[in-house]
């Protein structure tokens, strides 16, 4: 047998092995990545329901300072679209539109990363004193043997940008809200107000109180003059 012909027929074989084990693999994927951070839901709902506030945190737009961003439609909620185009590799093309927001709950996006095409959500909910974001992407690969090996693949690619994402997010918010909170007055110690003495004008000089003179005492009577003694 020539080698061409061994060399084809070993890559028929491949792709037989490769689509078999592919029938095994999941047709439904979710990557899913979570993060808590300090702050309610009604803040942090504005940078994911405004897509154009997504250029401050989004994983793509940090990866690529050069990278293009297109949007359309509404500025946020339902029907809001962005497109980015990038030269990076690690970045590539992609695209997300929502299509279900429900502030500040959950947030449905149909998205397109580096041609694979899904469902992408946001979900919050209260954690303690902050609120927990929970990012993920569902793909339906079908019964595509590529898809599939596509799918299996996901959770490496798009967790690691997802959770980049994330942490990212948490910074942007808990700085903006950290300068945005009012800062507290240093607190001055007042001098106390001396109350002045009875007696004491407020300029500090001494004051001696008038004397009431007492009444007049009558005047001791002058001893009688002794009459001459007339002598016989």
């Amino acid at each position: 047998m020539a080698p061409m012909m061994r060399l084809i027929l070993g890559l028929g074989v491949l792709v037989l092995i490769l689509s078999a084990v592919a029938l095994g693999l999941p047709a439904y994927v979710t990557a899913t990545r979570s993060v808590v951070i300090n702050a309610p839901e009604y803040v942090i709902y504005p940078y994911l329901n405004n897509l154009r506030r997504q250029e401050e945190w989004a994983p793509w737009a940090v990866k690529d300072e050069n990278i293009k961003m297109t949007y359309s439609g509404p500025p946020e909620g339902n029907g809001a679209k962005v497109q980015w185009d990038s030269d990076v590799a690690a970045v590539g093309d992609g695209s997300m539109q929502i299509v279900e927001s429900d502030p500040p709950h959950s947030l449905t996006l149909a998205a397109d990363v580096k041609g694979v095409q899904g469902t992408s959500n946001f979900e919050l909910v209260p954690d303690g004193a902050g609120s927990k974001v929970t990012w993920s992407f569902e793909f339906e690969s079908g019964s595509s043997p590529i898809k599939r090996w596509k799918g299996l693949m996901l959770d490496g690619y798009i967790g690691e940008v997802y959770e980049d994402g994330l942490e990212k997010l948490k910074q942007t918010v808990e700085s903006t809200r950290a300068q945005a909170s009012p800062q507290t007055a240093p607190v001055v110690p007042v001098a106390p107000v001396e109350t002045p003495a009875a007696g004491t004008p407020e300029g500090g000089e001494s004051v001696v109180p008038e004397q009431t003179p007492a009444p007049d005492a009558p005047a001791a009577e002058a001893p009688a003059a002794e009459a001459p003694t007339q002598q016989p």
